[in-house]
């Protein structure tokens, strides 16, 4: 009641009679710590809440109490081992990680300053989030670690540039990408993405963003009918029918980064294959596109897939990041019109469109698109399986598929 009152005097005197009869008393002793750093007596407040921590040592502020007592102080050897008790008592603490960060980063160990950081950097939530008495504490050590980052990749690019001269030829493009890619990652250059499909992940293929586009010889012929596909778009184009929203989904289902797009023909398409089976009316006006669909290795999932379809991005549109549903299947976009402006990313790895140029990717990796331009862009897209897979492999997909509509009694009971 004597704190509640203010009076600091007559509160003291009570915590004193307290600690005299129970010496280990938890709430005396860190009212009394707190009384004498109030009043300036340093060495008394160090020595109760060394106490404490002896008695209890189970809640971290009593141990950040005495933290911050030993810098006043100016022992930074007992303020690091009051930090490191803080964190033994909770690995996560965010208050501990950073005033562990500002200790290393005074004392000049930029190593362990490096570590100290990247933890606060690991756990901390959005600086909005946190109270205002924080933030430019957090700031502080998010920056840091954001120059030592940056110096750190200056120091190994500079480094291991003369080894890259001499095994450029050995090495080949492709492996002198993974590994930047992976020295990028490393030094928090880039982000690290892993496959993350909505449903059924098949173990074992190679996660790859995009793939080598020579892994693909059938796409020759698709490419060579570039201007024979886009003309049959623009035919049913002119036609205004049959392009439906590319997503559509019901108002009772959570809607996600979809809110915008939903039921909208700011994206569109004119879906040639649509859950495995063609779109009768759309494919009969497209010919030429179905008979080199039939060429290229489509799954086979009755209800499910392939799809084929011509994609339509309307002026100033943007697709959010997303991720598909299966890596049994990869994604082909062969570019029909693409204005400047527009965009692709699949993980760290962002292309444009070329006309006439198809590529094939693993749309399980987090992928957006975006339309800036003024005009229409518009892609033919289609599924096949992943080249990994062997024939084998693909029967047995296609078997479980069967097997889900059956368990389901309905072709596309289960999305996959």
């Amino acid at each position: 009641m004597a704190d509640a009152r203010g009076d600091a005097r007559r509160a003291g005197q009570l915590w004193e009679s307290v600690l005299a009869r129970v010496p280990h008393h938890a709430r005396a002793l860190r009212s009394l710590s707190h009384h004498a750093f109030q009043a300036g007596d340093l060495a008394r407040a160090r020595a109760l809440l060394e106490r404490l921590v002896a008695a209890d040592g189970r809640d971290v502020q009593q141990w950040l109490n005495l933290s911050v007592v030993c810098l006043a102080m100016r022992d930074e050897a007992a303020e690091e081992e009051a930090l490191r008790g803080a964190l033994t008592v909770d690995p996560y603490d965010l208050v501990a990680l950073v005033l562990r960060s500002r200790l290393y980063i005074r004392q000049g160990r930029r190593r362990e300053a490096a570590g100290a950081c990247a933890a606060v950097a690991a756990v901390a939530p959005p600086l909005h989030t946190l109270a205002p008495d924080l933030q430019p504490a957090v700031r502080e050590a998010l920056a840091w670690h954001q120059d030592y980052q940056h110096a750190f990749g200056g120091f190994m690019d500079d480094f291991l540039a003369p080894r890259l001269r001499e095994l450029q030829g050995e090495l080949g493009g492709e492996a002198a990408r993974r590994f930047h890619d992976s020295l990028d990652v490393m030094l928090g250059r880039k982000r690290r993405y892993e496959p993350q499909p909505q449903l059924f992940h098949y173990q074992g293929l190679a996660p790859l963003s995009f793939f080598e586009r020579e892994d693909f010889p059938w796409l020759d012929a698709f490419e060579a009918a570039t201007d024979a596909i886009r003309a049959e778009f623009l035919a049913v184009q002119g036609q205004q029918e049959g392009f439906t929203p590319y997503i559509n989904y019901g108002l009772d289902q959570p809607l996600a980064q979809w809110a915008e797009l939903n039921g909208s023909l700011d994206w569109s398409a004119f879906r040639l294959i649509d859950n495995g089976a063609p779109v009768a009316d759309n494919a009969a006006r497209c010919p030429r596109t179905m008979a080199l669909l039939a060429q290229a290795p489509q799954p086979e999932q009755p209800g499910r897939t392939p799809s084929a379809m011509f994609s339509v991005l309307k002026p100033h549109t943007r697709i959010p990041p997303h991720t598909g549903v299966s890596n049994v299947r990869l994604v082909t976009h062969l570019p029909l019109i693409v204005p400047s402006g527009c965009g692709f990313r699949v993980g760290n790895d962002t292309r444009e469109w070329e006309t006439g140029k198809a590529w094939v990717f693993d749309d399980t990796i987090e992928h957006e698109a975006w339309n800036d331009s003024g005009q229409l862009r518009v892609v033919l897209i289609f599924d096949i399986w992943h080249p990994q897979l062997s024939q084998a492999e693909r029967s047995l997909i296609s078997a479980m598929s069967a097997g889900i509509n059956a368990f389901t009694r309905s072709a596309g009971g289960y999305e996959l």
